[in-house]
């Protein structure tokens, strides 16, 4: 009976940090956190790519395990030329523990991109509770394609789908995807 309580009351907070996420169609914040070397980036400067955030910690098991079948599509993606870009926000660490991280991870993880989200807001502001793990998907034009919350191994095969899905829709309109040309975001699949 424990059991059943406990997760009847975890997927009531899924549910609930769900609820309150950004809806499909809709335009998501545009900061999403500055990487250790404190380059700010900006979700409108991946428009024109498809854009995985993944909202990420040391402590969260699935998290860490989730990580290198990102950066396997992300490099995937970009040896076919798709346009792909995977964000993973370190969601309430110490810096300490960010950098120790990412010095650790990166070389294993090439073409993420990773920021720090010392104090939530991030999280916050996409409309979420703190749930880890999740995972928000963006079309090319950079608005909400879907949000993910509390999901686990088994949504690995679906959720690689989607992306595969949303990588395939045609690019947006020149207008919807012009990019500042000096950003790396801007440069061709592949070129960076």
């Amino acid at each position: 009976m424990r059991k059943l309580l406990l997760v009847l009351c975890a997927a009531l907070a899924c549910s609930h940090a769900w609820a309150k996420a950004l809806p499909p169609g809709s335009v998501p914040p545009d900061d999403l956190g500055r990487t250790l070397d404190g380059q700010e980036v900006r979700a409108s400067a991946l428009r024109g790519k498809v854009v995985v955030i993944s909202f990420w910690a040391t402590w969260c098991g699935y998290c860490m395990k989730e990580m290198p079948v990102l950066a396997g599509l992300q490099a995937t993606a970009r040896e076919r030329g798709y346009p792909l870009q995977v964000v993973e926000i370190n969601y309430e660490e110490d810096h300490r523990v960010f950098s120790r991280a990412v010095h650790v991870l990166m070389p294993k993880l090439p073409g993420l991109i990773m920021t720090w989200d010392r104090t939530g807001a991030l999280n916050k502001s996409f409309g979420l509770g703190g749930s880890l793990p999740t995972m928000i998907l963006l079309h090319r034009d950079g608005t909400v394609a879907s949000v993910h919350v509390g999901y686990d191994e088994d949504m690995l095969t679906p959720l690689a789908a989607e992306i595969t899905s949303l990588m395939n829709e045609p690019a947006p309109p020149l207008s919807a995807s012009v990019a500042n040309p000096a950003s790396p975001a801007a440069a061709p699949p592949g070129s960076h």
